[in-house]
């Protein structure tokens, strides 16, 4: 079994290892421990419909040990630079999280490889320690805190006390924590500008298609296209997003739009997916938050939208999101508004030990009425999160 026990002994032998013109790796660590209080026993009773994504921890009232990462980052000589970081907390195999090797080459120029986050959206590269709310925003869950095997150039440029850049390309397999299953690699980039230390902004891309078998067969939409024309497709993969945030000691604010095409997020090649509707669906997200912190304390806001068919996209004459027999509308654009109070117990060191307090108020139209119900259903929740990091 994997435990922190042998988390240390793990640690220990990597330090004995170590050739002697190299450093011995710096052991950093996050906990985290929720709790949820449901405010709707429809989060509990109802069954879920449709792409919104809702945690189980969300679905009932517990305490949850949500993370226990354990990073090790050190570097061979003054070129070569590791990290290896995994949660003991995740109920399935692998526990590793990131691990990767980046070697520093002249003219500001880097490479990274192995397995880490593919570059896409603001908070999805953010430290899970460093949120300003206890849980991440609806696209950076959905398409920004993914880990991939991969590999990434990277490129700075300009003062980063006055206006800087950086420009990231590379290819993944697209497999998520796996080895790839085709010849076909994810393209990204990102470009992460900041003027003086305060303000920083950016975009980044990601193009692909499917991550499954090539001879994995298309399956023909019903009213739409056939197998063939689903199989040529191949499930293309496109995601464009931008991002801004503003942050000194007393204000927070961040912005963010995404969109792109569904693709294998709910793929079309074997058998569609029930959350796909048309070969070409799009999807667009927008999210805003802004944040006060004064003293010990802080207050937060942050209002929250994804749209899984942006373009209303369907084949057929008859809006398959519609049940006119119950008059419910499920189709799949989700809303969030959450309100939160942070207090850091070392107000310069906010991270390293605080308690976070959120109450995030949901479209009502994720869940199926139980009986005696009409219309869309949905939950709010007020929740906690006790942190501490070393």
């Amino acid at each position: 079994m994997f435990n922190l026990r042998n988390t240390s002994i793990v640690s220990l032998l990597l330090i004995a290892g170590l050739p002697a013109a190299a450093q011995a790796p710096k052991i950093s660590g996050l906990v985290q421990v929720w709790y949820t209080q449901m405010l709707d026993n429809n989060l509990r009773l109802n069954s879920p419909t449709g792409p919104y994504d809702i945690r189980g921890e969300f679905r009932e009232n517990t305490f949850t040990v949500r993370r226990t990462e354990i990073k090790l980052a050190g570097n061979i000589g003054d070129n070569v630079d590791y990290e290896v970081m995994f949660d003991p907390t995740i109920t399935s195999l692998p526990v590793l999280q990131d691990a990767s090797v980046k070697y520093k080459l002249p003219f500001n120029f880097d490479v990274k490889v192995g397995q880490f986050k593919n570059l896409q959206t603001l908070e999805g590269l953010t430290s899970s320690s460093e949120l300003v709310l206890i849980e991440r925003s609806q696209m950076a869950k959905r398409f920004g805190d993914v880990r991939d095997r991969g590999a990434v150039a990277s490129l700075g440029f300009g003062d980063p006390k006055a206006f800087g850049a950086r420009l990231h390309v590379g290819l993944f397999n697209a497999n998520t924590k796996n080895n790839d299953n085709n010849a076909q690699k994810d393209v990204v980039a990102r470009l992460e500008m900041n003027y003086g230390k305060p303000h920083s902004f950016g975009a980044y891309t990601l193009q692909g298609s499917s991550n499954l078998l090539y001879n994995t067969a298309g399956a023909s939409f019903k009213e739409g296209p056939d197998a063939a024309a689903v199989k040529d497709n191949n499930d293309k993969t496109n995601q464009m997003g931008a991002y801004y945030r503003f942050q000194n000691e007393k204000i927070h604010f961040s912005a963010e739009m995404i969109t792109g095409t569904i693709g294998r997020l709910y793929q079309s090649l074997g058998s569609i997916h029930a959350n796909r509707k048309h070969l070409d669906q799009s999807f667009l997200g927008y999210v805003a938050t802004g944040a006060y912190t004064f003293g010990k304390h802080s207050l937060i806001a942050r209002y929250d939208m994804l749209n899984y068919n942006s373009g209303d996209s369907w084949y057929g004459d008859t809006n398959p999101y519609v049940n006119t027999a119950n008059g419910t509308d499920y189709t799949p654009h989700y809303t969030e508004i959450t309100l939160g109070y942070t207090y850091a117990f070392l107000p310069e060191r906010i991270r390293a030990a605080n308690i976070k307090v959120n109450y995030v108020m949901r479209s009502k139209n994720f869940l199926q009425p139980r009986a005696g119900q009409t219309g869309e259903q949905g939950g709010d929740t007020l929740y906690f999160c006790f942190q501490t990091s070393f």
